[in-house]
């Protein structure tokens, strides 16, 4: 059992998915009775003060608390961001180098994507054991292995990688930061994803894959699991594709009720899901500030 610092879960999040992070922050609240305080690292990419007042209100109490991280202070200025052909933010990136803005005393931490909600104790996932290993992550389960012809690691016979090997999902990392940093886990993955970048369809999680082999532990797959696929009782709910908080959210409806019971319970109880206009302009103003951020 890991016990040495407060369970100490890394975020990266901007205005437009604020109902998002406030739904999953509830859920972990709300679903976490073993004591232990909770520290919540949120990287702001343009958040409003209104909102990050809003957010504090939801969660911030006694043994649950948010501590706000600008994205310009989230990646070393010495790291080259790859210059990949996706549509992803540049923001992905920012997990990767989780031990340059928390506190340098810090030995484990949890990375959560912010379209999630937790149905469970989230000390379950915290206490890990992760043996010799990096990282501990759930295998997805869409992807599988390696040698998926949809998006798997497409060169994985030229890197000498076996291609039935257990392709994990980036949305959800409980890592070792002492090992990651002695390895240089996250400069790894920049290297990586640049010299194969038409390999790359989800680039951070490309080059994770590869710089990862061998050195993450599966966890149960309830800890990430599909909103499109089915489940009895998951852990965690991962709402990959369209998001629950849109108009256009085509997976379970039992799902999505269970967003807005979370939802309910913030200072976002009001939110009404928006429609497709609204997504596509936040998707061209995140295009918008790659380009700019890469060419400067």
């Amino acid at each position: 059992m890991y016990t040495a610092h407060p369970i100490t879960i890394v975020l990266v999040n901007d205005e437009h998915f604020m109902p998002m992070a406030a739904a999953l922050l509830k859920s972990i609240q709300v679903n976490h009775h073993s004591g232990e305080p909770i520290e919540v690292y949120m990287v702001s990419d343009g958040i409003s003060k209104s909102s990050k007042k809003r957010l504090e209100k939801t969660v911030v109490k006694d043994g649950f608390s948010i501590i706000w991280k600008d994205i310009s202070e989230a990646i070393p200025s010495d790291v080259k961001l790859p210059i990949d052909k996706t549509t992803f933010p540049i923001t992905v990136y920012a997990r990767y180098f989780m031990a340059h803005y928390l506190p340098k005393d810090r030995e484990r931490a949890l990375f959560l994507d912010t379209d999630m909600i937790v149905r469970k104790e989230i000390s379950q996932l915290w206490h890990t054991d992760l043996g010799e290993n990096i990282v501990a992550a759930v295998q997805d389960p869409r992807i599988k292995t390696f040698d998926n012809n949809w998006s798997g690691i497409k060169n994985y016979a030229e890197l000498g990688l076996p291609g039935n090997s257990p392709y994990l999902n980036a949305g959800l990392y409980l890592v070792d930061l002492v090992k990651w940093e002695k390895e240089a886990i996250g400069r790894k993955v920049m290297k990586t994803v640049e010299a194969n970048v038409k390999f790359a369809d989800y680039p951070d999680q490309y080059g994770s894959n590869i710089v990862l082999y061998g050195k993450w532990k599966k966890l149960d797959s309830g800890w990430n699991h599909f909103a499109s696929e089915a489940h009895e009782d998951p852990q965690l709910i991962h709402f990959t594709s369209r998001k629950p908080m849109y108009t256009t959210y085509e997976y379970s409806k039992v799902y999505q009720e269970e967003f807005f019971k979370y939802l309910r319970m913030t200072e976002w109880r009001d939110f009404k899901p928006i429609g497709e206009s609204a997504r596509y302009i936040q998707k061209l103003r995140k295009i918008l500030d790659k380009v700019k951020t890469m060419f400067r």
